[in-house]
């Protein structure tokens, strides 16, 4: 069986939307034999030191990606209902190929955050791509994607357009994605998913673009769609008894665990029967009668909820995978080709602080630090005359106790290299002080600290 590796995967850091831990998607990685995952969780790299971490841990090589909302224009934030104009995201993976690509994908998502965001949504566009393309891998990503997108709503013709542009930019980085989850009649197209990906095979024939397959994994195993899709409640501010999609064409998620509905669906004409058989029943009751509410009203007047048309989103086994795409299974083997291409990013490293200036007679910021600690708390005799404070000592009497709470501190902050935030911290508090600017009595989670409060930083 060839070996594959997940290259489309949320965890918990797409906020509301996906349900997986790493830790889990690692566990289940590792017991599958998988040598890769990648992280690309929606419009964001929260995740990625944590992923970094995690995978390390389960022997998996971590690859680092996000999948972006893109735009036409990521500086356009005012849109004319009257006008018909709506705010158009495609959704866009990109994984970082190497550590300058890593640091291309940082600046693409900081980018987003300071110049794109509309509503909750961080944006990029094209410009930026371009801008910031060096050491990365694109796909044609999902069915909410650019290409997809255009298959489903414009022409073959317009997709290709868009296709031309992709490879002039990425070259062999660039592969066309396909998934299968069962899509029906996308957004009453009356297209399928498998509709776009036979136009998307096409296309990669037709211009020589390698394929890859993926899962578009929001949870980790099959059974976790139930949970899932209450997330997804809290995340609309939705009833889970509110249907997704029409009422008359799609199904109703009825009840978690539901006997005789073991995929959790229950289709349209199937309401009586499910009444008479669940009426017992008091939460189907309830969602029954919530249902019947929505049905009273004009079809126009109904309401419906995002949610994901089926359960199969899951986090896939290596088997299952071949078994999915065995009519392709070249999508399978160049997942490992992007695999082989990528060296994981370099994210550990030491606390990046500004270097304060050290008097001379100070070898280290740890030394200068516990000099302005015990100076501040017992006044300049307790120091070695290299350091005056103008305010009174914190402490009228020097005792054991206040001694050990201090040393106790100051090996803290030298374990965890905290001495140079200190400084800097207490240098600026210090400082506005003596300006005149406000400053609050407190600083967060050091209020409580002794140190923090003998420098200076609290009161």
């Amino acid at each position: 069986m060839p070996t594959f590796s997940h290259l489309h995967s949320h965890t918990q850091y797409s906020l509301l939307d996906g349900q997986a831990s790493i830790g889990a998607l690692m566990k289940k990685a590792q017991a599958d034999g998988m040598p890769a995952v990648a992280l690309t969780d929606h419009g964001n790299m929260f995740g990625a030191f944590n992923f970094v971490a995690e995978a390390n841990k389960y022997n998996i090589k971590p690859i680092i990606g996000s999948e972006f909302y893109m735009v036409a224009d990521r500086h356009k934030k005012t849109f004319l209902r009257e006008k018909g104009e709506k705010d158009n995201r495609y959704h866009q993976l990109l994984l970082a190929k190497d550590q300058a690509g890593y640091h291309n994908l940082a600046k693409l998502s900081s980018l987003s955050y300071i110049e794109g965001v509309y509503s909750k949504f961080p944006r990029i566009d094209k410009e930026l791509i371009l801008k910031y393309h060096e050491g990365l891998i694109a796909t044609s990503c999902c069915i909410g994607a650019e290409i997809p997108q255009a298959i489903l709503f414009e022409s073959e013709a317009k997709a290709e357009e868009l296709l031309k542009w992709w490879l002039d930019v990425f070259g062999d980085d660039y592969y066309i994605e396909i998934q299968r989850h069962g899509l029906m009649n996308f957004d009453g197209t009356g297209k399928s998913q498998e509709d776009v990906n036979q136009v998307l095979l096409g296309l990669a024939k037709k211009y020589n673009v390698k394929v890859i397959c993926t899962n578009d994994s929001h949870y980790v195993e099959q059974n976790d769609y139930g949970p899932h899709d209450l997330l997804l409640c809290v995340n609309t501010a939705e009833e889970r008894a509110i249907p997704v999609g029409d009422f008359e064409t799609n199904y109703y998620t009825i009840l978690t665990g539901l006997p005789g509905t073991a995929d959790q669906r229950v289709h349209y004409g199937l309401l009586e029967e499910l009444r008479q058989t669940h009426g017992h029943d008091d939460h189907a009751r309830r969602m029954l009668s919530r249902i019947d509410e929505e049905i009273q009203k004009p079809p126009k007047q109904r309401r419906r909820r995002f949610g994901f048309a089926n359960d199969q989103f899951f986090f896939k086994t290596q088997a299952q995978m071949n078994e999915l795409f065995d009519d392709v299974p070249e999508s399978v083997d160049n997942t490992n080709e992007i695999v082989d291409k990528i060296t994981p990013p370099k994210l550990a490293r030491d606390i990046l602080l500004p270097n304060f200036p050290l008097p001379p007679q100070f070898a280290n910021a740890d030394e200068f630090l516990r000099e302005l600690t015990y100076v501040g708390a017992f006044g300049a005799a307790a120091g070695n005359g290299t350091v005056t404070m103008s305010k009174p000592p914190r402490y009228a009497e020097r005792t054991p106790e206040v001694e050990e709470r201090l040393d106790y501190e100051l090996r803290i902050i030298q374990t965890m290299g905290f001495a140079g935030y200190f400084l800097i911290t207490q240098d600026f508090i210090n400082k506005g002080r003596s300006m005149g600017v406000a400053v609050g009595p407190g600083r967060g989670s050091a209020a409580g600290s002794a140190v923090a409060y003998c420098v200076g930083i609290t009161n």
